[in-house]
């Protein structure tokens, strides 16, 4: 099934058929599958939705670039196209962006939501990383001297030495897309976030790391922290129904 955004063929999936809706925004990359298990206990109480982001599962990329509010106006036309208000949201990590902007920017009521291992606070950059990204703009400006093919096997070359291995293994096309979204900080926009919020966070995440959970906690005023230990990034799947208990018990409540 799909619904339109300009001429973007956003495609998602139904599941179950109850009154109560729950709507799950993946983490950048993550299509259904990684939410099966979750979503088979889910649909037994609650309809669940669930989108592919243009680029993943079955929704092609457009041939221009996004940012962060296109993300955002798109599963808006996605809610109001399926006349979906006030659904509980479950957001994953690039997915906790978007739950934050519809919140906060757009005043998008939400009945409660869940955030796990949530991005949307940009990194501080630490004097090894400016001196590490000053060394590679240097190294390309002197590659434009030398000969063309010489130049792009450099370049090339320190494309695979200074990129992270998240950057490389992006399609080329969505690299500016990718950069648009990274260096968007949402932290301004915590404090506006009106839903009940349950944020859910692995203790040893390194892609957001739990200090990010904890800043998230301060500023969103009802809000709840629950830290796994021992867990990483994808805490929602190395405890999936420790996970899946919390957030019944938080939306019965």
């Amino acid at each position: 099934m799909t619904i339109n955004y300009k001429d973007i063929n956003l495609s998602y999936l139904k599941y179950g058929d109850s009154k109560e809706v729950i709507v799950i925004l993946p983490g950048w990359g993550e299509t259904r599958n990684t939410f099966l298990e979750m979503i088979n206990i889910l649909m037994i109480d609650y309809t669940v939705y669930i989108v592919d982001y243009p680029g993943f599962g079955d929704t092609s990329f457009p041939n221009y670039d996004l940012n962060m509010d296109e993300y955002t106006l798109m599963i808006i036309k996605f809610l109001n196209d399926l006349n979906i208000t006030n659904p509980n949201i479950i957001a994953h990590s690039f997915g906790g962006r978007i739950a934050i902007l519809l919140s906060s920017k757009y005043n998008i009521p939400i009945k409660n939501l869940i955030l796990i291992d949530s991005a949307g606070i940009k990194p501080k950059m630490t004097l090894k990383k400016k001196f590490r990204l000053k060394i590679y703009k240097t190294l390309q400006s002197l590659a434009d001297y030398l000969p063309k093919k010489t130049k792009h096997k450099f370049k090339t070359y320190l494309f695979n030495k200074f990129s992270s291995s998240d950057y490389q293994a992006i399609d080329e096309n969505m690299r500016e897309t990718f950069k648009n979204i990274v260096n968007l900080d949402l932290t301004n926009y915590l404090s506006n976030v009106k839903s009940n919020t349950l944020i859910l966070w692995g203790e040893k995440d390194c892609d957001t790391p739990l200090k990010d959970g904890k800043l998230m906690h301060k500023k969103i005023t009802n809000s709840e922290l629950i830290i796994f230990p021992n867990c990483t990034h994808y805490c929602y799947l190395e405890n999936t129904y420790v996970i899946i208990k919390i957030i019944l018990c938080f939306l019965e409540d």
